[in-house]
């Protein structure tokens, strides 16, 4: 396993950035998805399909990989980058079905102690109305409750868009790490200001007082880490992902030395604290 590098081939803005702005960043058509941090981080990654019950939902991908060597079980929202990949994942919307693939490989990940990472990318848990009557609450309810006992360390990256219930649903972690400029909030901003307001234009404004970046997310104790995003031509520096990998493979090896149940103690005093800050 390498060291940690830090190169960068754009210089860092010292303006202060507005909170819309990463809101902006985090839904770009042409930032990493979920794919693509698994394809550039693991090894001889094989998905697994289907919820068991109904269906396979492509907005949620999930399987067995390997991170250094390491067996782990890897679950990423996924939102596709062409136009057709995205009506294909639902634009990265789980329905049901998603999230209880995502239960299913987690408490399979438990059965055999393989730690748990998720990639977190979705504007919120899909709410048609098929979704719904196929038990889209439950689901999402299921998730919550059951990630907050596995017995396996457990880390969630928000790496674009975190939404609500639906990324909270796949972010009952032991850490929670955010990118640099992803967003993490209970409301989207258009959502908010719609509700607050009665006008979804001043979503800006709404950004502002919702606390939805990195940086905000670590001072209020939700988000643990947040992780420099570092630009190349197309896309992130290929040392993103390699410094990302380093990362998580140092801090799984910590975390699985605690008991199980120290470990689930942990999470269980990590989310009663939110809030105190």
């Amino acid at each position: 396993m390498g060291t940690i590098t830090k190169r960068s081939t754009i210089n860092k803005s010292t303006v202060a950035v507005k909170a819309y702005d990463k809101v902006r960043l985090a839904r770009n058509n042409h930032r990493p998805t979920g794919m693509d941090y698994i394809t550039r981080i693991f090894d001889d990654f094989i998905e697994l399909h289907g919820d068991r019950k109904f269906a396979d939902d492509p907005a949620i991908v999930g399987g067995l990989a390997l991170l250094d060597g390491k067996p782990v079980t890897v679950i990423a929202c996924e939102k596709g980058h062409t136009a057709k990949e995205r009506a294909y994942r639902n634009f990265g919307a789980p329905g049901p079905e998603g999230y209880r693939k995502a239960n299913r490989l987690m408490k399979q990940a438990e059965k055999f102690g393989r730690p748990v990472i998720c990639f977190v990318d979705t504007s919120g848990a899909y709410c048609g109305i098929g979704a719904e009557e196929r038990g889209q609450g439950q689901a999402i309810a299921s998730n919550l409750m059951d990630m907050s006992a596995l017995k396996v360390p457990v880390i969630s990256i928000i790496i674009g868009e975190g939404g609500s219930g639906g990324a909270l649903a796949l972010a009952v972690a032991d850490e929670v790490w955010m990118m640099e400029n992803a967003v993490y909030s209970v409301i989207s901003p258009e959502g908010c200001a719609s509700i607050l307001f009665k006008d979804a234009e001043r979503a800006e404004e709404a950004a502002e007082s919702l606390g939805l970046t990195a940086e905000r997310n670590r001072e209020l104790g939700v988000a643990d880490r947040v992780v420099e995003e570092v630009f190349a031509r197309n896309g992130f520096d290929p040392v993103v992902y390699e410094n990302l990998k380093i990362l998580l493979s140092l801090r799984l090896k910590e975390l699985e030395q605690l008991p199980a149940d120290e470990l689930v103690e942990r999470r269980y005093r990590r989310f009663r604290a939110l809030g105190n800050r």
